[in-house]
């Protein structure tokens, strides 16, 4: 008897599907409630995704040229990537920053720095997602800040921030306060934002690094819609209209190699998260869109034969697209070695392009829909991931759920389980453990020098040196009082940036009123 399959989420594949195993019923149109066609009527007849290249190392300056460089490749949207010392509220001349300075993303300290990193870029003219989360308010700040420096309209700028910090906890760590100060500064921000930037999508509630953690494609889908739930009860319980914030809520997902569980998965998230946004009262049909960003999975790429990240990605990418993700980054070959350098970036741009222009895969809407294994996978990944948030809910939601350990004991348990695939070869990787070769020419990695630290203290030491240090304590002596008496604070954070107060006062500023999470 031939061997049972599965997906990598445990979903039991049939040798041959047939008109049998289809949920019952026609799917409705594309563009039309519950949007598991895609959200838009004609997709990428209408307008390709958004390609944007996720890049950001060492200093603003060295940052700068690269997206010079992506802009004239072609990318249609920058995508910043901050340095571990940014993303957790310490300045650049910190003594726990030592050691980290530019390494996994660019160092930005002040609003001097954000005029550096986007020197000759209009902010009116281009879309800039930011991967930024416990910090995000302060990035936020220091953009919209630039943006009025620049003389433009913040009505008209657009992006994101992922400010998404209940993942933070289940899975990758880079917190600051403790949670119920976090979400209050979220919706600070939804709150800000509807009123003075509202073409800016204000959250990216993310699977991404529930996945990289080694979730399950199921369990992305579940422990993500739990999060985006808690957040929009949030905003609710802060009076905030659900039809105006519904519809700046994004999503960031991971694309892994099981071409067909993926675009399932992508399929089943859109139409679960509109039932969801109904039931808690949204009434516009674009509030209850999942719009979503797509990387492709670090997880997946290996250091052995690097080149064969290349074929990866690719079917990554054609998951992504067949599954109507807003915007896609792919990873460069060279990821699970270094930073991505030059040539392995382009080359990751390319292979966007060419599915764009090459693959047909853009020309007709959903065009898996209709098959027998994709139709009967989206409604098998939809209910496993209901039964899981059903779980969730019995706790008391997302925040509960977390601070039980509920979530994190589950992603670690997939991806011991999944390690285990590995080691006893029941899973296969390419060239990890099977199809080995003995030697492999080097790949050339990008390095980051240790000395980016000393640059930006000397920054550090004259900003400090040369501005109105009255008018920045006046400033941080506001936002304190603000987190105190629970007013929304972002117009001080805004002013507190603008007064070139540093983002490690900043954070340390509240740090002092909400204390660390441990």
């Amino acid at each position: 008897m031939p061997e049972e399959k599965y997906t990598d989420s445990g979903i039991l594949i049939k040798p041959v599907y047939q008109s049998s195993d289809m949920p019952a019923g026609d799917p409705p149109q594309p563009g039309a409630f519950p949007f598991t066609r895609g959200v838009q009527p004609d997709m990428y007849r209408g307008k390709l995704w958004t390609m944007r290249q996720y890049a950001g190392f060492s200093t603003a300056e060295e940052s700068n040229k690269r997206y010079h460089y992506l802009l004239s490749q072609g990318v249609s949207g920058l995508s910043v990537a901050f340095d571990l010392p940014t993303q957790i509220g310490y300045d650049s001349d910190h003594a726990l920053a030592e050691g980290e300075v530019g390494k996994v993303g660019v160092a930005i300290d002040s609003i001097e720095d954000m005029q550096t990193l986007f020197d000759g870029i209009r902010l009116d003219e281009v879309s800039t997602s930011m991967t930024i989360n416990a910090t995000g308010f302060i990035l936020l700040s220091l953009y919209a800040a630039l943006a009025k420096q620049q003389g433009a309209d913040l009505k008209k700028i657009s992006g994101t921030i992922q400010n998404d910090i209940l993942k933070e906890y289940a899975a990758r760590g880079t917190y600051i306060y403790p949670p119920k100060p976090s979400m209050r500064i979220i919706t600070d921000i939804f709150e800000w934002c509807s009123r003075e930037v509202p073409k800016w999508n204000t959250i990216s509630i993310s699977g991404y690094h529930i996945r990289e953690a080694g979730s399950t494609a199921v369990q992305e889908v579940a422990f993500t819609l739990s999060n985006g739930k808690a957040y929009v009860q949030a905003a609710l319980e802060k009076g905030l209209d659900i039809n105006v914030f519904g519809k700046r809520l994004s999503f960031f997902f991971n694309a892994h190699n099981n071409l067909f569980e993926e675009v399932a998965k992508f399929r089943a998230a859109r139409k679960m998260w509109a039932s969801i946004m109904k039931e808690l009262g949204a009434t516009d049909p674009k509030a209850m869109m999942l719009r979503f960003h797509t990387q492709t999975g670090g997880s997946t790429l290996t250091a052995q034969q690097p080149l064969n990240n290349i074929s990866r990605v690719t079917i990554q990418t054609m998951a992504a697209v067949l599954g109507g993700t807003q915007s896609l980054h792919t990873n460069g070959y060279d990821e699970a070695l270094s930073l991505p350098t030059e040539e392995a970036a382009r080359i990751a741009l390319r292979t966007q392009q060419i599915v764009a222009f090459e693959s047909g895969a853009p020309d007709t809407v959903d065009p898996l829909a209709g098959s027998y294994y994709v139709e009967a996978l989206t409604a098998e990944v939809e209910q496993a991931a209901w039964q899981l948030m059903e779980k969730i809910d019995a706790m008391g939601g997302s925040v509960s759920a977390i601070e039980e350990g509920f979530i994190q004991d589950e992603i670690a348990r997939s991806a011991y389980e999944y390690q285990q695939h590995i080691e006893s070869g029941e899973k296969i990787i390419v060239g990890v453990n099977k199809f080995q070769v003995s030697q492999e020419a080097p790949i050339p990695v990008f390095k980051i020098d240790d000395s980016i630290r000393l640059v930006q203290s000397e920054k550090l030491r004259k900003l400090r040196q040369d501005r109105d240090q009255a008018a920045c304590d006046r400033s941080l002596t506001q936002l304190r009082d603000k987190a105190v008496t629970g007013e929304n604070m972002m117009p001080t954070v805004v002013e507190a940036v603008e007064n070139k107060s540093t983002l490690g006062e900043i954070a340390d500023t509240l740090r002092n009123v909400f204390g660390e999470y441990r």
